[in-house]
């Protein structure tokens, strides 16, 4: 039984002759014979000629309505990656547009990764970075997609779930977010299937059952919207539409709903000419049926952050059953269905969709945001992937400009939203004049006021609520720069602390010496080597020795097994920032006598001294260090305490009472049931020192309820 009829080259350009001129028409079918001799010899999985693929791509960009560099750059996207064809040569024979284009879309197959999850995040990656060039990388890269989904029965079921898994993480959602739709629900239709067979063909069932069911009463409201329109001599037309299944399972699983319970998996979309029309159809269809209370919104006055226009509301229809009703222009609807690609359609007489390339300009600025604060491209990928499920809020500068937000935003992704340096500098807001904290979440139609200071930075408990892409990579890179700086600084301290033994410091260090010491230990510069002391990733002894007098002039003495090795104390601020640490098993406050620990990566762990977690001397001595608190230590010290106490009414609360009285924040709480008679109420409370710890529990031994009162940690 033969199959069905392929797509030629003839076709395409047959397709193509309405709206190209017959040069460009002639440019394409050049294009064409290059890629089938470069692919000559190639077969594809299911055996047929390679230019196959290409062709098909090139066909779905042309119902697109793309410009020829775009449908000849697909003719071509996979000859740089699976041919001997070069960049070069594709400028050298087109021109270095399509050349670009062509660049864009391959994967980076030259490189060596660690894992094929690297390898996929930069290539990803690059073609991202490709996008924010030219758009029209990911229209190719989208198209090539989706015929590989169309044409992925004949691979092993593991390769198809994971390149469904990828298309639904990452092409779908894309196609989504620059507003093509049509692409984006044939692209998770097709993952769906794939990906869960099984739940796919139940929820198809169900929908087709249900579908059955409901005829009757859509048809019923169909008529009913139709006489009212042409009673009101109002130009329109109505018709069915059904969510895609896809989108019907994620919202099942997503709000842990049964299938039945959905309201908007059938419904009526009325077509207009004009805004002012689609209003006027509100009216009319909320005079036919009584609107559901708070299911209306406008995406009209306030589009989706991918450009998308339309009025929705929800009616009670007959028998009480809830439809939805969808009211745009033809001009949305275009929009709707190809996004940013409707841009290239003014040429054919279409419609230019200036707010949604806007929009996809807005995002992909976000994108190079991120990838400027990311440290690797598999981070990079991660927070494009928050980027990508935009459930959005909207919200409002104090001037009045509208801001689309991830819903579930917060004031920080706001600030950061708006720029990054206000972001970087916001201590509070004001949401609707009023005083908000930095870790609230917006609501659609609030007005935020950012309040910043000049000395501020990020906090890295940021990051334990910010939602936004943008947000969660500018925290982590301005973290990075911040713990390097602090890593150089605390590096300093500890190589001038050695070097003081041996009548040196690092600035006067000789700079031959230094310079043969970076060259051997492959560091480019000075701050490099302080930082690397600093995150505890090398020895500051050994380095002083080298440095002072090299290692053949200065021989290490012979010293008492209980010697430390860093007689030097270190004095601890408090105010060292993330290269010192203080351990939770023991959590020392000042006043203690202390001890700390090289940590690779993270600089020093500082411990009580009688803590357990320390070690012995013997078996840690390279990696301890000698501490000692500095006269003045400043900031609050986390330190836990146990406080026993009957359980009566109130009890808690007048505990909490007290040590707040006494000037001292609790971070955290929890109660312990002893024996129905007594509880035992864990606190971590802030402190600046032993004393302010003192002052504490002689405080809560005046409760009369208080039994016990110990210090947690050892």
């Amino acid at each position: 039984m033969s199959g069905p009829p392929r797509y030629l080259i003839s076709d395409l350009c047959a397709y193509l002759e309405p709206y190209l001129p017959p040069e460009q028409v002639s440019e394409v079918y050049r294009a064409y014979l290059f890629g089938a001799e470069a692919h000559e010899g190639q077969k594809r999985k299911s055996g047929e000629p390679y230019i196959y693929h290409p062709l098909a791509v090139a066909r779905t960009l042309g119902e697109m309505r793309m410009d020829y560099k775009c449908l000849i750059a697909a003719l071509l996207h996979d000859v740089i990656e699976d041919t001997p064809v070069s960049k070069e040569d594709l400028a050298a024979v087109f021109d270095d547009e399509i050349a670009e284009l062509v660049d864009g879309v391959s994967k980076l197959s030259q490189i060596d990764f660690a894992s094929r999850a690297e390898a996929q995040a930069a290539s990803l990656q690059k073609m991202l970075l490709a996008m924010t060039r030219d758009i029209r990388v990911i229209l190719i890269k989208l198209a090539d997609r989706l015929h590989n989904m169309r044409t992925m029965g004949v691979m092993r079921s593991e390769a198809r779930r994971r390149i469904s898994r990828e298309t639904l993480d990452i092409f779908a959602p894309i196609a989504n977010r620059l507003g093509i739709n049509s692409i984006r629900v044939e692209l998770e239709e097709l993952g769906f299937s794939h990906y869960w067979p099984w739940r796919h063909l139940v929820l198809e069932r169900a929908v087709q059952k249900a579908a059955g069911e409901r005829s009757e009463l859509l048809g019923t409201v169909e008529a009913a919207l139709k006489r009212r329109l042409e009673q009101e001599d109002i130009p329109g037309e109505v018709t069915g539409r059904c969510k895609n299944l896809y989108s019907i399972y994620r919202k099942m699983r997503d709000k842990r709903r049964s299938f039945s319970d959905l309201v908007d998996v059938f419904g009526l979309r009325v077509t207009v000419d004009r805004v002012d029309t689609c209003y006027r159809v509100l009216g009319q269809v909320h005079n036919l049926y009584k609107p559901v209370p708070g299911r209306f919104k406008d995406y009209i006055a306030i589009p989706k952050a991918n450009g998308y226009q339309s009025l929705h509301t929800v009616l009670f229809g007959p028998q009480g059953v809830p439809i939805e009703i969808q009211i745009r222009t033809a001009a949305m609807q275009r929009s709707a269905e190809s996004g940013i690609a409707a841009h290239w359609m003014y040429k054919s007489g279409g419609q230019s969709s200036a707010p949604a390339l806007a929009l996809a300009n807005e995002w992909l600025q976000n994108l190079l945001d991120m990838q400027r604060s990311a440290g690797n491209s598999v981070e990079f990928l991660e927070h494009v992937k928050v980027d990508l499920f935009p459930d959005e809020v909207y919200v409002f500068t104090p001037k009045g400009r509208i801001l689309t937000l991830k819903r579930g935003a917060t004031v920080v992704d706001f600030a950061y939203a708006i720029h990054s340096d206000i972001g970087n500098t916001c201590v509070a807001a004001r949401i609707d004049r009023r005083m908000a904290a930095l870790n609230t979440p917006l609501r659609s139609g609030q007005t935020v006021e950012i309040i910043t200071a000049p000395g501020a930075k990020p906090n890295p408990s940021w990051l334990n609520f910010v939602v936004s892409g943008k947000a969660r990579a500018s925290i982590r890179g301005f973290l990075k720069n911040l713990k390097q700086l602090e890593a150089e600084a605390l590096g300093r301290r500890l190589l001038n602390a050695e070097l003081a033994g041996l009548g040196t410091e690092v600035d006067r260090v000789d700079s031959g010496r230094l310079s043969v010491y970076l060259a051997d230990a492959g560091l480019p510069e000075v701050a490099a080597l302080l930082a690397d002391i600093g995150l505890g990733n090398r020895s500051p002894l050994l380095v002083a020795r080298r440095l002072a007098g090299g290692v053949g002039e200065l021989p290490a003495p012979e010293l008492d097994p209980g010697a430390d090795l860093h007689p030097h104390r270190l004095a601890i601020r408090g105010t060292e920032g993330m290269v010192v640490t203080f351990a939770r098993c023991c959590r020392p406050i000042p006043g203690d006598p202390i001890a700390a620990l090289f940590s690779p990566g993270r600089g020093i762990v500082v411990h009580r001294q009688e803590c357990r977690n320390l070690g012995s001397l013997e078996t840690k001595r390279d990696k301890r260090l000698q501490v000692e608190w500095a006269p003045e230590p400043d900031g609050d010290f986390p330190v836990e305490i146990r406080v026993e106490i009957n359980n009566r009414c109130g009890a808690l609360a007048m505990v909490a009472a007290a040590i707040a009285e006494q000037g001292s924040n609790i971070e955290n709480v929890q109660s312990k049931d002893r024996d129905g008679m007594t509880t035992a109420l864990e606190f971590l409370v802030a402190v600046r020192s032993r004393r302010h710890l003192a002052r504490i529990m002689r405080r809560l031994r005046q409760i009369p309820l208080v039994i016990r009162i110990v210090r947690v940690g050892r």
